[in-house]
């Protein structure tokens, strides 16, 4: 079988120990003669999986009681309604400090249900950071305040907390989740689509305070309460199975290999080594992000023209290392490094890098 260096933006690579598991139990699960995807999702089997998986996460992150975590489906992209939808009243307004393409999306969502008020915004910059706190005007009493951790289209993440006071505090937390260690108790609610470091494409993990759903609205579709998913512990309909199963396996792989202090040190060493080969290519690579607004997952940059960008991802993918191309919408580079790409990868890119630059340069 051969491999390759995969960098996709996602669904991306999932660790390799996981497959293999994975594959071992495909066919036969634990010795019940049929596959997990094939079980009800009421049965105690699949009902351990489902429990096992949230126990994980919670213990990755450091919460104790006071919160849930729910496996949904429709992506981060659902939560951006799903959001204001439970948490934004007619008479408040909610807070978006947008970073990127992401948080544009999510801040023109909310803004279809409520008052969505932009807090902060780095798009004359060209979204090259994240703002300075002289920069972010928030709204007195505000529902909540949402922003993106880690813009993967533009290769921006935060490295610390905003400060919101005693507002509620939101996060998409879609392409950067278990990557370092925080204090995850600061927020009221996280979500995330599990295709980038969690799982496969599919399962979107939302953990909340439960203390903040007393305060949700009953009156939306059953489906668009979260107040329905942890009542029914993720099951009051058929949830991706597998894919929770998968996502269960990813979390204790995390477990396994130390936790998210390791975690972070490994991604910190994949980004520097990526980030050497663009700051001492003498400007031939051109990084997209500011130095200390950075991405450890997306590592975007240009270029001296598109011709060659072009011919980069070519070349790359012969050599192969592939999913190197940038978003539609910006193009450019990006090389996504989420949790399950190792450094050897990221070593290997930058070998290329170089020696492309010495070609072409």
């Amino acid at each position: 079988m051969s491999t390759v260096l995969n960098f996709n933006a996602g669904p991306a690579m999932l660790p390799p120990p996981v497959l293999e598991k994975a594959q071992a139990e495909l066919r036969d699960y634990r010795g019940r003669g049929m596959s997990i995807m094939e079980m009800s999702h009421r049965s105690k089997e699949y009902e351990a999986v489902n429990s096992d998986a949230e126990s994980r996460i919670k213990k990755l992150l450091g919460l104790a009681e006071g919160y849930r975590a729910i496996f949904v489906q429709g992506g981060a992209s659902s939560q951006f309604a799903t959001l204001p939808l439970n948490f934004l009243p007619t008479s408040s307004t909610a807070d978006y400090i947008v970073t990127g393409s992401w948080g544009e999306k999510a801040i023109e969502e909310a803004a279809n249900i409520g008052q969505a008020h932009l807090a902060g915004s780095t798009k004359a910059d060209n979204y090259r950071r994240v703002p300075r706190a002289d920069e972010i005007k928030l709204t007195d009493g505000s529902a909540y305040v949402h922003y993106t951790t880690n813009e993967t289209i533009q290769g921006v993440q935060w490295h610390a907390l905003p400060e919101v006071g005693d507002r509620p505090l939101v996060a998409d937390m879609s392409s950067d989740i278990l990557s370092y260690p925080f204090d995850a108790s600061k927020f009221s609610l996280i979500y995330a689509g599990a295709q980038k470091n969690l799982g496969p494409a599919g399962v979107t993990v939302v953990i909340l305070r439960e203390s903040w759903l007393e305060s949700a609205n009953k009156k939306i579709p059953t489906m668009f309460r979260y107040g329905t998913h942890v009542k029914n512990n993720s099951l009051y309909n058929t949830p991706p199975t597998f894919g929770v199963y998968l996502l269960g396996l990813v979390l204790q792989w995390i477990d396994e290999i130390g936790g998210l202090e390791a975690m972070a040190k490994r991604n910190k060493a994949k980004a520097d080594t990526l980030y050497t080969a663009i700051d001492g290519s003498n400007g031939y690579y051109k990084g997209h992000a500011e130095a200390d607004s950075r991405s450890n997952m997306n590592v975007t940059f240009r270029l001296p023209n598109e011709a060659l960008e072009k011919q980069f991802v070519s070349e790359a993918q012969a050599a192969g290392m592939v999913g190197l191309a940038g978003h539609r919408s910006v193009g450019g580079i990006r090389a996504s490094i989420y949790n399950a790409c190792d450094v050897e990868a990221c070593k290997a890119l930058a070998t290329f890098m170089g020696d492309f630059a010495k070609k072409n340069g």
